[in-house]
């Protein structure tokens, strides 16, 4: 394990937050778009993530013959996958993309985003950064005591 390892983890697990927020970010910014390129309305995305995993088995120097699983190494993105939830569907005949004909005439088929739910996974996104802030924060606050011990 290097001096950095734990910056290392923690900054990964920033990065993946950071674009889980910018992607909850353009859910809600599209919670009312009901027209794409695609065709239908917006539909929501989210952010898989994974255990980084650069070396699977290597020998740990601390304990002679022992193998680790390479687990504790980070997140990474696996993809950015869309919800296939069905649209919601809200009565506004007089909108430009209502349903015209059929039992759904006057219906608008909107996003499947929930703004309560964009939220929630907002704030643990924000908290998730801030923890590995704060990891960053007391590696650092602990190599520059180590530095101390050292004068």
């Amino acid at each position: 394990m290097g001096l950095f390892t734990s910056i290392d983890i923690a900054s990964s697990g920033m990065t993946a937050e950071r674009l889980r927020s910018d992607v909850i970010a353009n859910n809600i910014a599209n919670v009312s778009t009901t027209r794409t390129p695609e065709g239908g309305p917006f539909q929501r995305s989210r952010v898989i993530l994974a255990p980084r995993v650069d070396q699977p088995f290597y020998r740990t120097p601390f304990v002679p013959g022992q193998l680790d699983d390479g687990a504790g190494r980070g997140v990474r993105v696996v993809e950015i996958e869309k919800d296939t939830s069905p649209p919601r569907l809200v009565y506004d005949p007089t909108h430009p993309d209502a349903i015209k004909t059929g039992p759904k005439a006057g219906y608008v088929e909107m996003p499947n985003v929930n703004i309560v739910t964009e939220m929630v996974d907002l704030i643990a996104a924000s908290r998730a950064y801030e923890a590995n802030a704060a990891i960053v924060n007391g590696s650092k606050a602990m190599f520059m005591k180590a530095l101390d011990i050292g004068r």
